[in-house]
């Protein structure tokens, strides 16, 4: 659990960030970074990050798996169990079910006693309906906003951003806010290209590879996967709300508005 040290060290990260014009939250995240690199005309190293997003990008992920600090506090401070092929599920869209039990004891043992990660471990690797009893069963585990919001931007983000960049061959090359919505699509999806229903992502796989990849193909591709979800309105929802801002991504940016991931 974070000690007074932490405490402090994080007040004075939040004054910082107040100074820097970023969201004063006390985790030093890409988008406080990027803000350091600008400030001090640092120019970043492509070696050092993924993916060049916006800061709505960032936003727009957390809105997507959690809706609000306020649904965070109410909804999902303790294990959930969201449906589908999920697994247990804590944090900011963080799955048990599908991480590993060294990456998991990696990014929650600052944050959690021992008993308490050892419950999430014995959970891990299970996933579909035979995870909703066991979400029950994690239920006395409590986790802060806070302590989701520092996994969320320093543990997982920059993974994801990196399978990303790894499975898309090229979309470092699009503009910002493409970038972004193809981050959000691997964050909810998992990075497999295999199988019917990756049909879409492998057919954007292959949209990459050409020489002028077009942003209109690439989001039609995004709506097409709403054919996978008839019974959940939140993912085609979300679906179309990425194809929507990849259609639009090809504007102009103000520096502040980049993040590097």
């Amino acid at each position: 659990m974070p000690t007074p040290q932490q405490e402090q060290l994080a007040s004075r990260l939040r004054r910082i960030q107040k100074e820097l014009g970023v969201d004063a939250d006390g985790v030093l995240g890409p988008a406080t970074l990027t803000a350091l690199e600008r400030q001090l005309e640092i120019k970043a190293s492509p070696r050092t990050f993924s993916l060049e997003c916006t800061t709505q990008n960032l936003d727009m992920i957390l809105c997507f798996e959690v809706g609000s600090r306020a649904r965070y506090e109410r909804d999902f401070q303790r294990p959930v169990w969201p449906g589908g092929a999920s697994g247990v599920t804590i944090g900011i869209g963080y799955d048990v079910g599908v991480t590993k039990k060294a990456q998991i004891t990696s990014d929650w043992e600052t944050y959690l006693f021992e008993p308490e990660l050892a419950s999430l471990l014995a959970v891990q690797g299970v996933t579909g309906t035979p995870a909703q009893q066991l979400a029950r069963g994690v239920s006395h585990i409590v986790l802060p906003l806070k302590a989701a919001e520092e996994v969320f931007y320093l543990k997982t983000l920059p993974i994801f951003a990196e399978r990303t960049r790894t499975t898309f061959p090229g979309v470092n090359k699009l503009p910002a806010d493409a970038q972004g919505m193809m981050l959000s699509l691997v964050y909810n999806r998992g990075s497999s290209l295999d199988g019917g229903r990756r049909a879409e992502m492998a057919e954007i796989a292959r949209i990459l590879r050409g020489s002028d990849p077009g942003l209109e193909d690439i989001a039609r591709q995004f709506e097409s996967m709403k054919r996978l979800w008839p019974e959940a309105k939140g993912l085609r929802d979300r679906r179309q709300r990425e194809a929507d801002i990849i259609r639009a991504a090809d504007r102009k940016y103000g520096p502040e508005d980049l993040v590097n991931v």
